[in-house]
């Protein structure tokens, strides 16, 4: 019996139905006449439910899909099969004013501040730019008040309209692509890798105002990143990624700590743990082997080739991603979506290894600070950050500029 994949912890409808999603990219060989002959499967047959206010994590390294299917949620690529139904309607099947109206309902928040901003562009533009397109949500006349709200919302002067993108240091400019997110009101901000081009310090604060517009605007995030110990800060649930693949999805709890497909057990492995006697007594799994091409994917299960329990039946049958049959009939946190036939629970970090990791640490601290002094919610500049005596854009081709 195949379970609805994903499914939430929340009650009530999804507001977000990802189905059996694929993206092939084809392979051709041939200058004048192109002939297919093979494609790269960047994702494959991937499924996921999304509830109001909720924040869904999905991690994995990097070339396993997650960014692709970051991209398919917002239309930024159109899938080659499956379906991503929002509030029941299929988005996939769009276009026009129909698929308009809901691309202003989910909203991207990319991964480098520093390539994402149009470094010829002030801040007003580059936030008030979704409103060309939307103008019923601001008439011109309200535009400039507006992006001011935006700014202050995410902790940045309103002031600063009239500023480029180079005089800002990184995390004021994640910062303000958050703000270009936010400014059509949407339901879902699909957030790819925000904080991994960011020092650790930043990345708590950027973390920590993520998590308060949630509670101010009852937000849905689905939020991509490979560092396991933000994800979880931050996450109600996790899926985990692999060749393409949710391998396994369940809440933060159930992932972190009772883990049951080999490959999330061999990630929560490489977590560094800072105490030493939890140290000496956790097990290190080390995978043997390269990641398959996902243009050369290995048959059924695509972990097989590097997976220490692999037998005969995994080359064979593509595992489903459903609760394993051993944990059906017991009230376990183990009893989540696990796509391994030989699926078993293995704690492999101590629960209080993972919440001390260096960057946990920061981010609780970063929290707690923020909430004592709202005060510091903007980002120190440095001098390298200062405006230029003309106040303009940088050299023309300089997106990093200061």
């Amino acid at each position: 019996m195949h379970a609805e994949p994903g499914s939430t912890r929340v009650g009530g409808e999804p507001i977000l139905q990802v189905r059996d999603l694929v993206k092939h990219y084809p392979l051709t060989q041939g200058i004048l006449i192109k002939k297919q002959i093979g494609a790269v499967k960047a994702v494959d047959g991937v499924s996921f439910d999304l509830a109001a206010g909720e924040t869904l994590g999905i991690v994995g390294e990097s070339g396993c899909g997650k960014s692709t299917v970051a991209r398919m949620l917002v239309h930024l690529e159109q899938p080659t099969a499956g379906a991503i139904r929002y509030k029941g309607e299929d988005i996939t099947k769009l276009s026009g004013r129909a698929l308009k109206a809901v691309r202003r309902n989910i909203q991207m928040v990319f991964q480098d501040p520093y390539t994402s901003l149009n470094p010829r562009m002030t801040v007003g533009d580059i936030i008030g730019e979704p409103y060309e397109i939307h103008s019923e949500v601001a008439p011109k006349g309200d535009r400039r008040r507006k992006v001011q709200d935006l700014l202050d919302v995410v902790g940045l002067n309103p002031e600063y309209i009239n500023r480029y993108p180079h005089q800002f240091s990184g995390g004021q400019r994640q910062r303000i692509g958050i703000a270009r997110g936010l400014a059509l009101n949407p339901e879902i901000i699909v957030a790819d890798e925000p904080v991994s081009a960011l020092d650790v310090s930043v990345q708590a604060q950027v973390v920590n105002l993520l998590d308060r517009l949630q509670a101010e605007f009852g937000l849905s995030y689905v939020f991509i990143a490979h560092d396991l110990s933000i994800v979880r800060h931050i996450s109600d649930r996790v899926g985990v990624m692999y060749l393409g693949r949710i391998v396994e999805i369940g809440t933060d709890e159930q992932i972190y700590d009772h883990p049951t497909h080999p490959y999330t057990q061999a990630l929560l492995s490489a977590v560094p743990v800072p105490d030493p006697m939890a140290r000496e007594h956790r097990e290190r799994i080390i995978l043997h082997g390269d990641v398959p091409s996902p243009a050369n994917p290995p048959s059924g299960c695509p972990f097989r080739t590097r997976c220490w329990k692999a037998q005969e039946r995994c080359e064979r049958e593509v595992p489903l991603l459903a609760v394993p049959a051993v944990f059906r009939s017991a009230d376990t946190p183990a009893g989540h979506d696990s796509a391994c036939h030989f699926a078993e629970e293995k704690q492999v970090v101590p629960p209080e290894g993972l919440l001390e990791t260096p960057g946990e640490t920061v981010v609780g601290e970063a929290v707690l600070q923020e909430k004592a002094d709202e005060s510091g919610r903007e980002d120190v500049l440095g001098p390298s950050d200062a405006m230029g005596e003309d106040g303009g854009p940088p050299p023309s081709g300089s997106s990093r500029a200061g």
